[in-house]
């Protein structure tokens, strides 16, 4: 006949069989559905990053162009930004 002490330790033993079935089901989830997500989320970003840093490269070759179309008008606004920020900065 089977002792307390010998009932206890395969309850144990179940219940640590199980926790480990359950942690490898956990893992697996993760894999398949977390990995997918992240993935996808981290090409989103890649692509947001791409796109800005083209539209930046754009927006200063335009800038460019303008200042070299119209130095003197560009020198001017310049002139009256650095005046306003000096302005508010006191």
């Amino acid at each position: 006949m089977p002792t307390n002490s010998t009932d206890a330790k395969g309850k144990a033993a179940d219940a640590m069989a199980e926790i480990a079935e359950l942690r490898a089901q956990v893992e697996a989830l993760m894999r398949e559905k977390v990995a997918g997500v992240v993935g996808q989320t981290v090409e989103r970003v890649e692509a947001a990053a791409h796109d800005a840093s083209d539209l930046a490269r754009e927006r200063a070759e335009a800038l460019a162009v303008m200042v070299r179309e119209r130095p003197l008008t560009a020198v001017l606004i310049a002139v009256a930004v650095g005046f306003l920020l000096g302005r508010t900065g006191r």
